[in-house]
């Protein structure tokens, strides 16, 4: 099934329900960890305490890229080279490429 992304059409990945709920769970916690940041800095509370709470959401954040990467080279990648898919493929350098910057 082709699904649109943005301006280009590309295979739907199935995910199973366990994994995208992970996924979802870790964002709301990242989220909520994020709301408690925004107020302690209306607070003005110590800017040291700030980034130590802003790199445990940064180390959260690739930790939640890590294992939606590991999911899609488990699942969603050996599909495309089974099917010589090298769009998906090519996807998927991009992907690596952004979240690398």
């Amino acid at each position: 099934m082709l699904k649109k992304y943005g301006t280009k059409f590309m295979k739907k990945h199935i995910h199973s329900q366990k994994h995208t709920k992970a996924i979802s769970n870790r964002l709301s916690r990242i989220s909520g960890h994020l709301n408690a940041i925004k107020r302690m800095v209306e607070r003005d509370e110590d800017c040291s305490e700030i980034l130590v709470q802003l790199s445990a959401v940064k180390a959260a954040v690739n930790n939640t890229a890590k294992a939606i990467l590991k999911e899609h080279l488990a699942h969603c990648i050996i599909h495309a080279a089974k099917d010589d898919d090298l769009e998906s493929l090519i996807a998927l350098n991009k992907a690596i490429d952004m979240f690398m910057k």
